[in-house]
């Protein structure tokens, strides 16, 4: 009969994996998996131990019933260098657990990524007597939505304790894990403060590294709604994104179909190369729109001399984040997935009492979610129109459920400049945003870019303009000169209670900060009158 399928953590069939049943320690059966990860075997409904080995891969045992009705789905990690802090996010005193999977004893030592990678201290050598004591085993199904639940197996010695207690100063901090034969993998931790101790408060887009996060199978773009019934073996012709074409979208199911996802999961598209500099071009696909390109804006508001305290999320979204004591707030490069609470303690901080709200990024709010607990959040990502980001009626996802961003940002994405990158032109010089600047109408700037995925200047990758659920007095500052129209609008207005909201509308904005000379005067200006 059919026992079930194994798969490895990016649910692709492992073909070929041994596999033995035993019940009462006794051999029932020995088996090898197909081409398509499928588990044949000769036996009986009921419970077995099963074991599992493959070279490349952790060996396991486990206890499943078998049942041809129900296939079981066996999960096992590959033998690479991984790890995350758990939680992600804790404040100045608080303990995170590190948690890493490795083959090889790894030295492990934490770092802070402001201007400067800092060296904060080594946490020292981990392995341990037995071989491969530090691999890690996951849990079988999916754990994209109960979380990986790494050092749950084999610990708990009060001597090898794996926790670190978060330093005094606020920022972003990274561990990094390397083997004896120099395989490297980082991981990051938001670490926000005890209390204020800046007039500047910054939001890491934690809720969006989540969201783009596929580790066990699944994210908010690929197997959106849940994992399929059988493992992947070639993704162009399994995954529906790229099998289905004409009206299907990935975002088209009800939202009560979306399976929530786990923060409880390495990042890999978060690691930040070994040797990286802050000032170095932002390699990879991912790497570009999530932490790596937070880190340049991070690093170029220190080298700026602006002292900011670092929050995350959902720090913001469970009032954590106290917004009176701070002056501005600056979220950037790409916070698409925003709770209806978090868009209601801004909005009402911005309109209500005088808070002054800095936009350096794309494609933001654009999308509601729920967090079910403080380790798990789910997408409301059904879109109202399968063909594009919004229609005549709604503006955007978050439009669908609460209503557009473009209330709060001044700005709303669309389809149009998708995927290209270009300088913005000046369209209004007179405004105080380009004091000092040198720029008459017309004139580009913005043309620098760390952006290596979509390269071509500061409007770009995904770009936000105005729309008719814009603030009546929204200024148009300048505009992206991307095709079709596409370009981002960086848009200011402010309200009546002295509040006041600045958007560059663009992904790659943030990227250009740190060599761009024009496109580093305009914001410093931005932000000092905030401060003000």
């Amino acid at each position: 009969m059919l026992v079930g399928y194994v798969s490895d953590e990016r649910f692709v069939a492992i073909a070929d994996v041994l596999i033995q049943f035993e019940r009462a320690g006794e051999s029932m059966a020995i088996v090898r998996s197909t081409p398509r990860g499928a588990v044949y075997a000769d036996l009986e409904q009921g419970a077995y131990t099963a074991t599992l080995v493959k070279d490349g891969f952790g060996s396991k045992s486990v206890e499943i019933r078998a049942d041809p009705a129900i296939p079981y789905h066996f999960r096992l990690l590959s033998d690479r260098l991984l790890g995350y802090a758990w939680p992600k996010w804790v404040r100045s005193g608080e303990r995170s657990e590190f948690r890493v999977h490795s083959v090889d004893p790894y030295r492990l030592s934490l770092w802070r990524y402001g201007y400067k990678r800092e060296f904060v201290k080594l946490i020292g050598w981990f392995d341990e007597h037995g071989p491969r004591s530090v691999m890690q085993i996951t849990p079988d199904g999916d754990y994209t939505q109960t979380g990986i639940q790494w050092n749950r197996v084999g610990w708990g010695s009060p001597h090898h304790t794996q926790f670190v207690t978060a330093p005094e100063r606020s920022g972003l901090y990274y561990f990094h894990a390397e083997t004896e034969r120099g395989d490297f993998f980082s991981f990051p931790w938001v670490v926000a403060p005890e209390k204020a101790a800046a007039p500047l408060a910054a939001l890491a887009s934690t809720n969006t590294w989540n969201a783009y996060n596929s580790f066990g199978g699944r994210g908010n773009y690929v197997n959106a709604t849940h994992l399929p019934d059988v493992p992947t073996v070639n993704a162009r012709q399994d995954l529906l994104r790229y099998s289905k074409s004409g009206s299907y979208n990935e975002w088209s199911f009800a939202d009560e179909e979306y399976a929530p996802l786990s923060f409880d999961r390495p990042e890999p598209h978060n690691c930040v190369r070994k040797d990286e500099k802050v000032t170095d071009p932002i390699r990879g696909r991912s790497e570009c729109h999530l932490g790596p390109a937070e880190w340049r804006m991070l690093g170029w508001l220190e080298r700026e001399g602006f002292g900011y305290d670092l929050y995350s999320e959902y720090q913001l979204h469970s009032g954590v984040l106290n917004l009176d004591a701070y002056k501005a707030l600056a979220i950037g490069v790409h916070p698409e997935y925003w709770s209806r609470t978090m868009y209601e303690r801004i909005k009402d901080w911005v309109w209500s009492r005088g808070g002054k709200l800095i936009y350096l990024g794309g494609n933001g709010l654009n999308c509601e979610i729920e967090f079910p607990d403080n380790a798990t959040m789910r997408c409301n990502s059904q879109v109202p129109d399968p063909g594009g980001m919004g229609t005549t009626q709604f503006e955007s996802r978050f439009h669908r459920r609460i209503e557009s961003e473009a209330n709060l940002l001044g700005v709303v994405c669309d389809d149009r400049g998708i995927m290209t990158s270009a300088p913005y032109r000046v369209m209004q010089p007179g405004h105080w945003i380009f004091e000092g600047a040198g720029l008459k109408e017309g004139d580009l700037f913005g043309h620098e870019s760390l952006h290596e995925r979509v390269p071509g200047g500061a409007s770009g990758h995904e770009t936000d303009k105005r729309s008719g659920s814009s603030p009546a007095n929204t200024v148009i500052l300048a505009k992206g000169v991307n095709p079709d129209g596409g370009g981002a609008e960086m848009a200011y207005y402010e309200t009546s209670s002295g509040g006041a909201v600045y958007s560059a509308g663009s992904i790659t904005y943030a990227a250009s900060l740190l060599i761009d000379d024009l496109m580093a005067k305009i914001t410093r200006t931005v932000i000092e009158r905030m401060l003000k």
